[in-house]
C-alpha cells in the first residue's frame, strides 16, 4: 500500500559547475517522477540548500530506491516523516 512522506532533502557536497551540468536531467527526471504520481508535490527552500518533497512510496526505503534514479540522489541527506493529510479522500 501506498503512503505519502514528507522527505526533507539538503545538497551536501555539490559544487556548482557539479550541479549546473546534471540539473537538465535532474528536471527532466524529477518532470517523469511527478507524472507517474511518486513526486505529489515540491518545494525548493528559500535559501536553495534543498527541497521539500511530498513522495508517494510504500515505506522508507522505497523513497530512497524511487530517488536513487536521481542526478542528485547522492548529493542527498535525506529524512524521510510518514505524514498522514487530514481530511482528504487519498489518505
Amino acid at each position: 500500500m501506498m503512503k505519502k512522506f514528507m522527505v526533507d532533502i539538503i545538497l551536501e557536497g555539490l559544487d556548482h559547475e557539479t550541479r549546473m551540468k546534471l540539473l537538465p536531467k535532474e528536471q527532466e527526471l524529477v518532470k517523469v517522477l511527478e507524472q507517474d504520481g511518486t513526486i505529489v508535490d515540491n518545494f525548493i527552500k528559500l535559501d536553495m540548500s534543498g527541497i521539500y518533497m511530498v513522495i508517494m512510496a510504500a515505506d522508507a526505503e522505497d523513497v530512497h530506491a524511487r530517488l536513487s534514479i536521481l542526478p542528485y540522489y547522492p548529493y542527498m541527506k535525506i529524512t524521510i516523516v510518514p505524514i498522514r493529510v487530514v481530511n482528504s479522500v487519498n489518505q
